[in-house]
C-alpha cells in the first residue's frame, strides 16, 4: 500500500472521530455574480461547437488579431454566486460551520444569486452591490474578467454604520475563524485591517481565533501596496493565529516583492523552498501555498506537503481555490494535523471541480475514501 493511501485512510478515520463541535466563522468582504463562459473554437451548427481548450490557445487567437481585428464568441453556461468570500463561505456552510457574512451581496436587497447563501448564514450584512465577473473556463485554468466599481463602497465607515463597533468586536473576537479574502479587488481592505487592529483586543492564547487571508492574484497591485499588506497581516499576530493562503503564482509574486533570496528565480524554485522562505520572511503562524496539483504549508517550522486528487477534465474550476481554502481552514479548526489539513483542502477542491458544488461533510468523507482507493492515479 502506498504512503499516500495510508495517509488518506488515516485522514478518513480522523474525520470519523471528529466530535460534534459547533464552529463559527465571519467571512468578508467581496461578492460577485459569476457568469461561467466557454470560448468557441469552431462552430459546426447553431447548436454545436468545439471550444478552445487552453489559455495558450485563447491567447494565440487574440494575438493573431494584432493590427487587424477578430471575432471571439463567448457562450454563457450559467450564473452562480462568485467572489472569494461568498464561495468560501458557501463551502464552509456546506461543511457545517455557522457563518456570518459581510460583503457586497446586493443593495438595497440581496441579489438572488446569493439568496441560498444568505438563507443559510447566521447573519448577513451587505454593504454594496456585487461586482460582476465573466469567468472564462479552460482545461488548464481560467481567465477572470471583472467589473469591480461597486466594491469601492465596502469601507470601514460602511461597516461601522451597518454593525457598530461593539458588534464588530464581538463578531471578530468570538468567531473561531475570521477570513478576509480578495485583498486585490478590495480597494479599502488595508484601511479595514488598520481599523480592526485598533479596536480588537490583543490575545496570546494558543487557541485564539484563526485569521485566514487570501490575496487573490495581486499582480495588478503595486509592489509597495503588497508590502504594506504583508506588514499589516503580520501585525494581526497579536490578536489571531494568522494564516496566509497563496496559489503558486501568488507565492512567486509575493516572494519577488519581498526580495527573498532563493536558489533560483521565484517561479522556478521548489514548492518547499518558496513555502519555507515565505513562512520565515513573514513570521506568521501559518503559510500555505497550493498549486493546481499539490499543496504545502508551514506552521512553526513544520512543513507538510501533499499531491492533490488531480483530474485533467475538471467540470468547474472557478472557485476551486476558495473550496481548497475552506477545506484547509476546516482541518485547522478541527485540530487535524497540518498534513491532514492540507489534504482536506485538496480533497474539498477535488470534489468541487468534479461535482460543480461544494461537499457536505459526509460527501467530503466519501471523497477522501474514494481518493484513498485511487491514490495518485487520476480519477
Amino acid at each position: 500500500m502506498s504512503d499516500l493511501k495510508q495517509k488518506l485512510m488515516h485522514l478518513r478515520r480522523s474525520l470519523d472521530q471528529v466530535t460534534d463541535k459547533e464552529l463559527s466563522a465571519v467571512i468578508g468582504f467581496d461578492g460577485f455574480v459569476d457568469t461561467i463562459i466557454e470560448v468557441v473554437d469552431k462552430r459546426h451548427s447553431f447548436a454545436d461547437y468545439t471550444r478552445i481548450q487552453t489559455i495558450a490557445e485563447f491567447g494565440a487567437r487574440i494575438s493573431r488579431a494584432a493590427g487587424l481585428s477578430t471575432n471571439i464568441e463567448f457562450v454563457p453556461k450559467g450564473q452562480k454566486l462568485g467572489g472569494n468570500g461568498p464561495i468560501m463561505a458557501n463551502a464552509m456552510l456546506s461543511l457545517g460551520v455557522k457563518i456570518s457574512y459581510i460583503g457586497a451581496l446586493g443593495k438595497p436587497t440581496i441579489n438572488p444569486v446569493f439568496q441560498s447563501l444568505a438563507d443559510g448564514c447566521e447573519q448577513v450584512v451587505s454593504l454594496a452591490a456585487p461586482g460582476l465577473t465573466d469567468a472564462v473556463e479552460f482545461n488548464d485554468g481560467k481567465v477572470m474578467l471583472g467589473k469591480i466599481t461597486s466594491l469601492n463602497e465596502v469601507t470601514w465607515e460602511a461597516l461601522v454604520d451597518a454593525l457598530g463597533e461593539n458588534r464588530i468586536k464581538e463578531l471578530f473576537t468570538n468567531s473561531d475563524l475570521v477570513a478576509t479574502v480578495n485583498w486585490t479587488m478590495m480597494p479599502y481592505m488595508n484601511d479595514i485591517w488598520e481599523n480592526l487592529l485598533q479596536v480588537l483586543p490583543a490575545s496570546d492564547s494558543p487557541t485564539r481565533p484563526i485569521l485566514f487571508v487570501d490575496l487573490a492574484d495581486p499582480e495588478k497591485r503595486k509592489a509597495e501596496d503588497i508590502r504594506e499588506a504583508m506588514e499589516l497581516i503580520g501585525k494581526f499576530n497579536s490578536i489571531y493565529r494568522v494564516a496566509l493562503g497563496l496559489n503558486r503564482k501568488e507565492a512567486t509574486e509575493v516572494a519577488e516583492v519581498l526580495g527573498l533570496e532563493l536558489s533560483a528565480p521565484a517561479a522556478e524554485v521548489s514548492l518547499e523552498e518558496i513555502t519555507r522562505a515565505l513562512a520565515e520572511a513573514l513570521n506568521i503562524w501559518c503559510l500555505m501555498v497550493h498549486p493546481t496539483n499539490a499543496a504545502a504549508a508551514v506552521i512553526d517550522g513544520e512543513y507538510a506537503y501533499t499531491v492533490g486528487p488531480y483530474t485533467s477534465k475538471p467540470r468547474l474550476t472557478t472557485g476551486a481555490g476558495d473550496n481548497f481554502n475552506a477545506g484547509f481552514c476546516m482541518g485547522l479548526l478541527l485540530g487535524l494535523t497540518l498534513e491532514q489539513s492540507v489534504m482536506l483542502g485538496t480533497a474539498t477542491s477535488g470534489f468541487y471541480v468534479r461535482n460543480m458544488h461544494s461537499p457536505s461533510f459526509d460527501e467530503l468523507k466519501g471523497f477522501v475514501e474514494l481518493w484513498s482507493e485511487h491514490g495518485e492515479v487520476e480519477f
